[in-house]
């Protein structure tokens, strides 16, 4: 990617190195049996990941502690970060001008083993995940070499996919998308409610493959391979594999990301249409 000359974003929150506070389970809207999966294929306990408590009782009995400064790399890494995120503001800043809307910038928070957010107290091992509650995406820089080392999907598309994907959630808060999820939600069975999550999923892939496609126009970001980085890292990350790579076997009425297939499936539709009415997955007669 051609990122080293973008700009640099005002909205990131650096709190590496800072011990978390008390508080709840995580959330966010990511199901309880992905971050199981996610931590049996990271090798941790789940419940570690799982565990919590009321906000308003004793805190956990362990906090995570002060960690080591970050490295020059690490730096770097926020460095680019905070350009992706100046990215997608541009782009959905005028996207949205397009809709006749304003859009609000989200915050991205940098955080080491784990952090305290709107949505509870989250752990490294969920992986980066979107707040609607406070309107802030979540990151350990260090799922980034998980992603190369462990998913087999490295570059620095892949990495900025993944804040794309994230700032795709944050589209769907302000458009109301969100709230009538989590509605639909809450009048379905937990099947039913992992096949709305999934759809959920899939167009925040493919308002990522939106940015993407708007992002080159204006300002040329892509070099070649980079697409392919991104398909790559939306396979990577597809239910299935996870879990295939976690037990040994698929159980798709679990899913709620998607299938590696479909992920790559709605990246694509984003990139090759950029236009965010392309992304309608809940109309959609096949994912």
């Amino acid at each position: 990617m051609r990122w080293q000359m973008g700009r640099r974003s005002d909205n990131v929150e650096d709190r590496r190195g800072m011990s978390a506070g008390p508080g709840l389970a995580v959330g966010g809207g990511i199901g309880t049996i992905a971050l199981v999966l996610i931590a049996l294929f990271f090798g941790i306990d789940p419940s570690v990941i799982l565990q919590g408590g009321d906000p308003g009782g004793a805190p956990p009995t362990s906090q995570v502690q002060p960690q080591r400064p970050p490295s020059p790399a690490e730096d770097q890494l926020r460095d680019f970060v905070s350009v992706i995120l100046a990215d997608t503001e541009d782009t959905w800043k005028d996207l949205f001008g397009k809709m006749k809307r304003q859009y609000r910038e989200p915050k991205l928070v940098l955080f080491t083993g784990a952090v305290h957010s709107a949505c509870g107290m989250a752990q490294t091992a969920v992986g980066p995940f979107y707040c609607p509650g406070d309107q802030k995406v979540y990151i350990d820089l260090a799922f980034y070499r998980d992603l190369k080392d462990r998913l087999g999907a490295p570059g620095d598309f892949a990495q900025a996919y993944v804040i794309a994907h994230e700032v795709g959630h944050h589209v769907q808060n302000l458009l109301g998308i969100a709230e009538r999820v989590q509605s639909m939600r809450g009048r379905v069975s937990q099947e039913q409610g992992n096949a709305i999550q999934v759809r959920m999923e899939l167009q925040a892939d493919c308002f990522a493959g939106v940015w993407a496609s708007n992002a080159h126009r204006a300002r040329q970001i892509l070099e070649s391979g980079d697409v392919e980085e991104g398909l790559n890292a939306a396979a990577a990350i597809g239910d299935d594999r996870l879990q295939r790579r976690a037990q040994g076997h698929v159980v798709p009425e679990s899913f709620t990301h998607g299938s590696s297939a479909q992920r790559v499936r709605w990246f694509k539709q984003g990139v090759d249409a950029g236009d965010p009415r392309k992304c309608d997955t809940f109309a959609s007669d096949r994912l």
